[in-house]
């Protein structure tokens, strides 16, 4: 009898789905409402302790070092060996911040990963 592939239940697929759609949202958020925008920028240069300005700093940081890239490949990587909910969770939420924030090449690699664990078989339950 051949292994069923690993398919995340109905469930399981509206909490992806969830947590696919914040993680965009978020990153659209920051990229236009808070990265981009010069006035934002000028008033953070300039001084200004907000927490526009944290996050701000934290995403560009982040973004410029690819960490957004990195954990989606990790988590996708981790996910394409032993697949499982949670490690999906990990890899589109980070590869759906990375494709909008800069990071597409590395987050495009991990979501197409993500796509490809789901022809892998499922666990053996223990």
């Amino acid at each position: 009898m051949p292994r069923r592939r690993f398919r995340p239940s109905s469930g399981q697929i509206c909490w992806l789905a969830a947590v696919g759609a914040g993680a965009i949202g978020t990153a659209l958020y920051l990229r236009y409402r808070v990265i981009e925008v010069s006035a934002v920028g000028l008033a953070c240069d300039g001084g200004l302790r907000s927490w526009t300005c944290d996050f701000r700093r934290v995403a560009t940081m982040m973004f410029s070092n690819s960490v957004f890239g990195y954990v989606a490949l990790i988590g996708a990587a981790l996910n394409l060996l032993h697949p499982s909910v949670v490690l999906f969770t990990a890899g589109l939420l980070a590869g759906g911040a990375g494709v909008v924030l800069y990071n597409g090449t590395l987050s495009g690699l991990a979501l197409a990963l993500l796509i490809l664990s789901l022809a892998r078989p499922a666990p053996e339950p223990e």
